[in-house]
């Protein structure tokens, strides 16, 4: 199993979890690192759409321009329909996660393909149940995966966000005091 360097965190809605990923930004950690994930819960009589315009990705609706920012900032996207969650919505490397879990076949008796994704870099089986029982309550998951120091900067970063949860899976540094300067 490979050793999982990511701090996952769990937001409400779009609105903190965008805080997030531009307090992330503003900050310099490397937005290739980061990963956003929610469920695409319309409802009511809005009109939802996906469309690709050459290598961007275009989704208007509810949450359409925050979804536009997302996948402007973050490397790659992608929208999944998939079985007992429904439509997702995915931007950063968890796309290719989730594709390379796809490819090699390891899909996981009771865990979706983005459940897949994040067990195949090391997340605890236990702790991707209750991601996905998160998607499905239509809260956004927000990834930052890279080195210790990129762990322990988005760590302090993101416990200063309104977030409902977050983990630190895998390594962090030990000058914690450092790191601190570096966020405040």
């Amino acid at each position: 199993m490979v050793e999982a360097n990511v701090v996952v965190a769990v937001y409400e809605d779009y609105r903190d979890a965008e805080h997030g990923v531009r307090k992330l930004r503003r900050f310099g950690v490397d937005m290739k690192n980061v990963s956003i994930v929610a469920r695409d819960s319309c409802t009511g009589r809005d009109v939802v759409g996906y469309y690709s315009t050459g290598d961007r990705m275009k989704y208007w609706g509810k949450t359409g321009s925050v979804w536009g920012e997302f996948w402007g900032l973050l490397s790659g996207s992608a929208v999944f329909a998939i079985p007992s969650i429904g439509p997702v919505l995915i931007a950063g490397p968890l796309v290719s996660w989730i594709l390379n879990g796809l490819q090699e076949g390891a899909i996981v008796d009771g865990i979706s393909s983005v459940g897949s994704g994040l067990l195949s870099i090391g997340i605890p089986k236990t702790d991707v149940m209750q991601y996905e029982v998160d998607l499905k309550k239509d809260k956004f998951i927000l990834l930052v995966h890279g080195d210790p120091q990129t762990l322990a900067v988005a760590e302090g970063l993101i416990g200063k966000t309104k977030h409902l949860s977050f983990t630190v899976h895998g390594q962090t540094v030990e000058d914690k005091e450092a790191v601190a300067e570096f966020v405040t």
